[in-house]
């Protein structure tokens, strides 16, 4: 049996998409800290700024900005990188968006968005990717999916469903990644304190955005295929989805105190404070 591939700082570069905020910011840093040089990208170059100004560590960071919804901007993105600065070993897909959906004030706007960056974003990304890696006959990709892709939830129609999408298209593609030598994996958190989090209702097994980096990182030298955390409550909501329908639906409206988030959220609010969609945990 072959070796599975675990990206080493020897190897080469790692690159984070939405690094700007959240758990792609933790992650980036930390990884900086056990001497990995981090390639880091956003829309936000004042904010990628801010982040390389932060760093510590034996590892350095490169800062670039990119638009994971253009996919001929990651084609030239991820050629750049490895012309100038050596090879992507590891890539880490978080870019995403947190858009709240009521079922009852529907909008095309909140699942297009949330579709382009969440999924879309994750395929522009890997389709170049896996033609570098496959020509180099090895590498580590890490796609950001989360519990909220296990089953369906209050006000998760938008963003669950690209989180389900993404868990079900990495189940599908590790069997032929497998066999070419690139390593996939799939990092399923539950609720992060993150500023994109949306707020209004309670958030079981919370876990600040350090933990969930300090897990995130320890997963990707693992062998194992899923990074999730905290599994007290992730292997629940897993355990949820056995149930038949009639009891799922009863369960979850019983156990989510939704309606008040939902009755204190003005209706057409798919985004945050600032008028932007809510990044994503």
């Amino acid at each position: 049996m072959e070796t599975v591939f675990t990206a080493r700082p020897e190897h080469g570069l790692v690159w984070i998409t939405g690094a700007s905020s959240g758990i792609g910011r933790a992650v980036a840093l930390r990884l900086i800290e056990e001497g990995y040089s981090v390639v880091v990208t956003a829309r936000s170059h004042e904010k990628l700024v801010e982040l390389q100004h932060e760093t510590t560590g034996p590892g350095r960071m490169i800062v670039l900005d990119g638009d994971v919804t253009d996919p001929l901007d990651m084609e030239r993105l991820l050629a750049a990188i490895e012309y100038e600065y050596g090879q992507v070993a590891l890539a880490i897909l978080n870019a995403g968006v947190v858009i709240p959906v009521r079922g009852d004030d529907l909008n095309r706007a909140a699942f297009d968005k949330s579709f382009a960056v969440n999924l879309h974003g994750v395929v522009n990304c890997l389709v170049p990717l896996v033609e570098h890696m496959k020509a180099k006959g090895h590498g580590q990709i890490a796609i950001m999916a989360s519990v909220a892709g296990y089953g369906g939830t209050p006000m998760n129609a938008a963003y669950g469903a690209s989180k389900a999408a993404l868990i079900n298209m990495a189940e599908s593609l590790k069997f032929d990644l497998d066999r070419i030598g690139i390593r996939l994996q799939l990092i399923c958190p539950g609720f992060v304190d993150t500023h994109g989090t949306v707020k209004g209702f309670q958030r079981p097994a919370l876990v600040s955005v350090e933990e969930a980096a300090d897990r995130i990182c320890l997963g990707l030298k693992s062998a194992r295929f899923e990074i999730t955390f905290p599994k007290r409550f992730t292997y629940l909501v897993k355990a949820l989805q056995i149930l038949p329908y009639g009891a799922y639906f009863a369960l979850l409206d019983w156990l989510v105190p939704w309606r008040i988030a939902a009755a204190s959220a003005p209706k057409n609010k798919h985004s945050g404070p600032d008028g932007r969609p809510r990044q994503a945990v």
